[in-house]
């Protein structure tokens, strides 16, 4: 799975409601352990935390935009910022990367680099979360973008088979349970 649905894919649904891998410092410190390892013994800050929770909203709405007109994720579409902020959010942190890349959408996006300046590993981090998100919307996956119509499910998946509706089997077969559920509770 890319960075950017790892990334956006830190909110998801289970039975007892949604799930937040960013709710706290400690659990925002274990995911970079984890997805950007080359960052060193990594410590997170409440301010940091907040920023990327931040920035992982506007991901969200930029990947909402990106689907359309099909139905953003469920998780938190009534909370996303709007476009414009998401867009200008997305490239300013992204100037925190090495090399950073801009997005610019006028019918579809497309990706032109700019300088980048020094900053410190939260920035670094975030700057690289925001250049990933960028190039997976200005890349050849970004029209294969699909949210997941299973029941409870809030996340976004790169559609792989021509016949995929789900992001994965279990939602599937959630989805599918559903549907029986409903078809013979009517009878």
């Amino acid at each position: 799975m890319s960075l950017t649905l790892e990334f956006v894919s830190t909110i998801k649904a289970e039975r007892s409601g949604l799930i937040d891998k960013l709710s706290d410092v400690d659990g925002m410190t274990a995911w970079v352990r984890t997805h950007a390892a080359d960052l060193g013994d990594f410590s997170v800050t409440e301010e940091l935390r907040q920023e990327t929770v931040r920035l992982r909203q506007a991901v969200r709405a930029l990947l909402a935009r990106a689907v359309a007109p099909a139905p953003p994720s469920r998780a938190d579409a009534s909370s996303l910022p709007g476009f414009e902020e998401s867009l200008t959010l997305v490239n300013a942190t992204a100037l925190a990367a090495p090399t950073a890349p801009q997005l610019h959408w006028d019918d579809e996006p497309s990706l032109v680099t700019a300088p980048a300046m020094e900053t410190d590993p939260g920035a670094r981090l975030r700057g690289r979360l925001a250049s990933a998100a960028m190039e997976f919307l200005a890349g050849p996956e970004r029209p294969l973008l699909r949210t997941c119509q299973a029941p409870r499910c809030v996340l976004y998946f790169v559609k792989e088979h021509p016949r995929q509706e789900w992001c994965s089997t279990a939602c599937g077969n959630r989805a599918r349970a559903a549907r029986h559920y409903k078809e013979h509770r009517k009878i």
